[in-house]
Formats: structure tokens, sequence, C-alpha cells
């Protein structure tokens, strides 16, 4: 089963609905807005594809955190973990999770893969 997590309002996430919806694959939604994420999935993110991929950088809640925060966060993975999973925002988004494959952020050509590997 195709597992999405994100935010439901963000617009990189209606644009990948909208493309799951399309190519008529099923999904099943986490908002980790709403819902939380554990320790431990972020933990097998952040080993799986390292922080470069999983932090989101670029968005407003890093921006907004000081530079204190953002040291703090990167100084080690238990600092980043907690980081994540106390501002979900933190994270890139959409990340699709389909038999231990993984694809975060909104890739259209990647999304599409998936498809093929159902």
């Amino acid at each position: 089963m195709l597992k999405i997590y994100g935010i439901k309002n963000c617009n990189s996430m209606k644009k990948a609905f909208d493309l799951l919806t399309t190519l008529g694959l099923s999904y099943e939604f986490h908002d980790y807005k709403k819902q939380g994420i554990d320790k431990d999935t972020v933990q097998l993110w952040l080993d799986r594809l390292g922080k470069d991929v999983v932090l989101n950088k670029k968005g407003t809640t890093w921006k907004k955190l000081s530079e204190q925060e953002q040291q703090l966060a990167l100084s080690s993975d238990q600092n980043l973990i907690d980081a994540l999973t106390t501002h979900t925002s933190l994270i890139k988004r959409p990340v699709i999770e389909q038999n231990g494959q993984f694809v975060v952020g909104y890739d259209e050509d990647q999304i599409r893969a998936l498809k093929t590997a159902v």
C-alpha cells in the first residue's frame, strides 16, 4: 500500500494527491500536522534518505527558528529527530513510501514511476 505523509493544505501535497488520483493509485494519507509523526519513522527516513533530503530548510518554519535553534537541531541526529517531530513542517513534503521505496518532495517523474512499481 502506498502511504503519503504531509500536511493537507500544502500546495506540493495537493499536486501529489491530484497526480496519484490521475494515475489511479490508491493511498493512505498520514497528516503529520494533525496526527504527529513518531520518532522511529523519522529515524528511518534519516537513516535511509539523509537529513539533506528530509529537512526542509527552504520553508518558513526553518527560517523562523533562531540561528541557535537551527544549530542545535543540526548538532546531532537525536536533536534533529526532536526538531522534526516537534515542528513537523520542517519535514519536506510529500514523503511517499511504497514497498520500502521513498519519494520526497514533489517530483512528477518519480511519482509516476510508482505506478510501474505496483
